[in-house]
């Protein structure tokens, strides 16, 4: 359809663009620059309290009629072990069937007459609850989320509901190859250590675990320090402080016997785990090198290498005119059905790396293609395509700006990760401050002879041995 446009409009652009000086056009062009900078500049600041027990409250205040406001909490499948893992995920499943104060029905009532919209999820390092609503419903809205992170009931009969759940759910994941091969990849990746381990479970877990493992949990990690309360919209920070302190000064901050818990170093193992499966039709693969933690200044320059490469997917127009070099070659060639790049960040290491999905024939090719590509990047990447990919991420950092519900995840993130949250401003220079020598230097540190993990499920009969994948970590210079 777009080219229709531009052919109808053809004749007509002529005659406009001829009737535009270039002094006129670079007017226009330097207008814009301006707006986004100053788009950059007129974000409202995020302000941060902390309250007597530890608990951060933090928030963007902006004219919005709706709000955002969630409780991120330093805990997920990293703080587990084998025997309670998947904790985390049961106790997301319980958050909402039901308080000491509020029964299921009572709270589901409640929330549906505001018009709100309750959530969570859990990652391996965070769990997030957060409701949205009208700005004027706040104070309710901070009542409803503290009763639900303070005072779950956990009853027996909803464990046992929730169980069947999650049973289901394992089944559902263990139908979707991709999150299948990113599990495998952090079960090889970190094996031995607790970021092997998903965030679901294992069903012998989920069959087992107990409402005195689920209150043993919330007891050991739902503490004030660990908890960030954050809320974006048509809100005001002394308010929001206000409720805060008025329904989550009662927060624990101590732990028993004083037995902190803390993050174990988990260590990145170049290896491989393969699951070969020749009845599914597309053989998914993803490699990875060990990436940098949270605060880590390499990270835009990653993002920057990353947003080279690009993303694919066989349904994208553009074919073999696309700006990625590697989604050309795979458009042109049918190299495979879809590939994405990913940058995986924890507190002290990362999965930088590649994950694709095509044909059994066309494994080893693709594979072949995308580790040429790691290698240019870190021997010959232009400054053309560092320019190109650094308005991709200027673009994706706008995005951020799209809804309450973003930027309120973005606060409750950062808060956790850098203690503060990073202006977009400050992102967008360090972005402007990476240049092609930068991108080479830092993906040399990363990806040059270094040993990946590699995760392969499907009909990976052509994915080729560990030694020949390490092998093509670098190229002989002469």
């Amino acid at each position: 359809m777009a080219t229709s446009v531009c052919r109808a409009g053809s004749a007509a652009s002529k005659a406009l663009f001829k009737a535009r000086s270039p002094a006129l056009l670079s007017l226009k062009r330097s207008r814009s620059a301006v707006s986004y900078a100053q788009t950059l500049q007129n974000i409202p600041e995020t302000q941060l309290t902390t309250l007597d027990n530890g608990l951060r409250v933090a928030s963007e205040e902006s004219s919005q009629p709706t709000c955002t406001v969630g409780v991120w909490i330093g805990a997920g499948s990293r703080y587990e072990n084998e025997k309670n893992n998947g904790s985390a995920f049961f106790l997301e499943h319980l958050l909402f069937k039901g308080t000491k104060k509020r029964p299921q029905d009572a709270l589901e009532q409640e929330v549906e007459s505001l018009g709100a919209h309750l959530n969570a999820y859990t990652s391996r390092e965070q769990t997030a609850i957060y409701i949205k609503a009208l700005s004027k419903d706040l104070p309710k809205a901070v009542e409803i989320l503290a009763d639900v992170v303070q005072n779950s009931s956990l009853e027996d009969s909803q464990i046992e509901k929730a169980r069947q759940v999650m049973l289901r759910e394992l089944q559902e994941i263990d139908s979707n190859q991709q999150e299948v091969a990113f599990d495998f990849l952090h079960a090889t990746a970190y094996q031995g250590t607790a970021l092997s381990q998903t965030v679901v479970g294992p069903s012998e877990n989920a069959k087992k675990l107990t409402r005195a493992d689920l209150v043993d949990y919330v007891n050991s990690h739902f503490k004030a320090p660990r908890m960030v309360l954050a809320a974006a919209g048509g809100i005001n920070h002394k308010e929001l402080c206000d409720l805060a302190q008025r329904h989550f000064s009662g927060l624990s901050y101590t732990y028993e016997n004083d037995a902190v818990p803390l993050l174990t170093p988990c260590r990145f193992t170049g290896s491989e785990i393969r699951a070969r499966d020749d009845a599914l039709p597309l053989a998914h693969i993803a490699v990875a090198v060990e990436g940098p933690g949270w605060n880590s200044s390499d990270n835009v320059a990653l993002l920057v290498a990353n947003s080279i490469i690009g993303n694919y997917d066989v349904t994208y127009g553009g074919g073999k005119n696309l700006s990625s070099r590697l989604g050309r070659t795979a458009a042109e060639y049918n190299a495979c059905q879809s590939y994405q790049t990913f940058n995986i960040r924890y507190s002290d290491t990362g999965l930088f790396g590649i994950h694709f999905a095509t044909d059994k024939h066309n494994v080893e090719d693709m594979l072949h293609i995308a580790q040429g590509e790691w290698m240019r990047l870190c021997t010959s990447v232009t400054e053309s395509e560092v320019a190109r990919a650094k308005n991709v991420l200027k673009t994706a950092l706008v995005n951020q700006l799209d809804g309450t519900t973003l930027v309120c995840e973005d606060i409750g993130r950062q808060i956790l990760n850098y203690g503060q949250r990073i202006p977009l401003e400050e992102w967008n220079s360090r972005i402007d401050a990476v240049n092609a020598k930068k991108v080479q230097d830092v993906c040399s540190k990363y990806l040059y002879d270094k040993c990946p993990a590699v995760a392969g499920v499907g009909p990976i009969e052509q994915l080729p041995d560990y030694n020949r994948i390490r092998s093509a970590m670098y190229w002989l210079r002469f």
